[in-house]
């Protein structure tokens, strides 16, 4: 066989492998000519996956006011659309980044706070809930395991996520609380929706009245004072956020809790 008979013949080999693995194609029991969606189907399967807050936030919009006054009855109206949010969440924690998983638990808690309040809606304050102990209720199903909210941010979200912010993005609808931000937290809103609901709620005249000589602050800061004094006392950890700063050793007052629904 001669050099050119032999390229020819290479030739054609190389084009007939090409031919075959074209379009990974594959044939079926009939002989009819398929195509591989393995790669498709795995794209498909990824994304099918992945956690989606959007429902949360629809709601969010709707019935949420800018400065967090809840609009329980609307609620009441989209509630199978509030349901099929928690049914998702029911499903189990998605595995992801440590950001991701503490969105998660953030936006599970302040949303079954929502799905208490209509399961015994109308009324006028948390606190008329399981004798005052609302947070003590197991009623949170997720990956067939019960759960309180005081579990939720209590054993998960301040020891495994510890922030001292986190006690202004939880909501346990009432006035005194920080406002319910009317959208759901994301990864990529996490770090400065902290950081504006801090400020927010630190300076907002109804939850804290700060001078540099006088302070009436939350309960929130007497009733987890150890939370905000890891990296100092509590009033360095107000003036980080307080428009006024308050003057070293002034002795904080703290204000009554008004415990009245937030809507």
């Amino acid at each position: 066989m001669n050099f050119k008979t032999t390229f020819f013949f290479s030739i054609i080999f190389l084009l007939s492998l090409v031919a075959c693995g074209s379009g990974n194609e594959t044939q079926n029991t009939e002989g009819e000519t398929t195509q591989d969606s393995t790669t498709e189907e795995g794209q498909e399967n990824e994304s099918n996956t992945a956690f989606s807050h959007q429902n949360w936030d629809a709601l969010l919009q709707k019935h949420v006011s800018e400065d967090g006054v809840v609009n329980y009855k609307g609620f009441q109206e989209d509630e199978a659309q509030l349901n099929e949010y928690l049914e998702l969440l029911s499903q189990g924690i998605p595995e992801g980044s440590k950001e991701e998983t503490m969105v998660y638990w953030v936006n599970a808690y302040n949303a079954f706070t929502i799905r208490l309040i209509l399961d015994n809606y109308p009324l006028k304050s948390i606190m008329d809930i399981n004798d005052g102990k609302a947070w003590d209720l197991d009623f949170i199903t997720i990956n067939d395991e019960k759960y309180t909210l005081n579990q939720i941010e209590k054993e998960i979200l301040l020891v495994d996520f510890f922030d001292a912010r986190l006690h202004f993005i939880l909501v346990c609808a009432a006035k005194s609380c920080p406002k319910l931000l009317n959208k759901a937290y994301t990864v990529e809103n996490l770090e400065t929706e902290m950081e504006n609901q801090s400020k927010y709620f630190l300076n907002n005249a109804d939850k804290n009245k700060i001078e540099a000589e006088k302070a009436q602050v939350s309960q929130l800061f007497n009733w987890y004072q150890s939370d905000f004094t890891k990296d100092g006392t509590v009033i360095e950890f107000l003036n980080q956020y307080a428009n006024t700063k308050i003057n070293e050793g002034v002795e904080l007052e703290f204000l009554e809790y008004d415990w009245s629904l937030n809507e």
